[in-house]
């Protein structure tokens, strides 16, 4: 059952108070499940029945996005203070050095989580900022053309194309490689999540200039990258085990940017392997 919790953030103007929502199922070791950028906790909703019968899963609405307040006024939306959030979250929820999954931004997110130690391992499917700068450019032209098609949209009509597989094509063909898999209340729930999502433009201003370029040396770390991935293409891979040489970079085929809809029992394996 998805819940909230309220926690202290510190911020350059003291303690401020930041609340969460997340969903919470399974047990066993933990494991923090982390969305893309204009998603929400759901994303992971096609692999969370197989992962929650061997893990302890806590998948979070990012900070502006889902349901989650937006950031306190005055904290940026960059990795050192959304990683700190996220630090503080699962302290807040007795969680010590999670093992953490992340897709997209989430990728990037749970890399940082990694670099900072503060998990027990990483697998990151098509995580951001591995991109030429033609490359960050195509992929925020085209979340912006996203965002624009979801905001110009009325609920009737999001609603009439969620009931066929063409109409879900037209609302998530660019990020599912198989988007008529995809039931007719999540397509409509994520266009609405992308609509609505306070935290989606100061994410972009913040990963203008993001690129990571830091090794994660003695903690196990898996990349994982779909091959009809169309918002991050997979050359994207090879650059972050480049970056990362000790990680294990695995390829998903026929998955597409949100891979865990397209092939759910290939997605939940990864994720099993590698945080066992």
């Amino acid at each position: 059952m998805a819940r909230e919790i309220t926690f202290s953030i510190e911020t350059a103007h003291g303690s401020r108070e930041l609340t969460v929502n997340y969903e919470r199922r399974g047990s066993g070791e933990p494991l923090l499940l982390l969305h893309g950028i204009g998603h929400h906790w759901q994303a992971w909703e096609p692999v969370l029945g197989i992962i929650a019968a061997e893990r302890d899963v806590i998948a979070v609405d990012l900070p502006g996005f889902g349901i989650s307040p937006a950031l306190p006024d005055g904290v940026p939306y960059d990795l050192s203070s959304v990683s700190a959030a996220l630090g503080s979250f699962c302290t807040a929820l007795g969680i010590d050095r999670p093992h953490v999954a992340g897709n997209s931004l989430g990728g990037l997110l749970a890399l940082e989580l990694g670099r900072e130690k503060l998990v027990r391992s990483v697998t990151a499917l098509s995580p951001a900022g591995f991109w030429s700068e033609a490359e960050r450019r195509y992929a925020f032209a085209t979340l912006r053309a996203m965002r624009l098609g979801a905001q110009s949209l009325p609920l009737p009509l999001i609603e009439r194309l969620s009931r066929t597989a063409a109409g879900r094509t037209a609302l998530t063909g660019t990020i599912y490689a198989r988007p008529g898999r995809r039931s007719p209340e999540a397509a409509v729930a994520e266009t609405i999540g992308l609509r609505d999502a306070t935290g989606f433009h100061q994410t972009l201003a913040a990963g203008r200039s993001v690129l990571f370029t830091d090794d994660i040396p003695d903690l196990p770390v898996t990349i994982g990258w779909g091959t009809r991935d169309r918002l991050l293409v997979r050359r994207q891979g090879i650059r972050a085990k480049h970056v990362i040489p000790g990680a294990r970079l695995i390829r998903l085929p026929g998955c597409g940017h949100v891979p865990m809809n397209d092939d759910p029992a290939l997605v939940a394996r990864v994720l099993l392997d590698a945080s066992s």
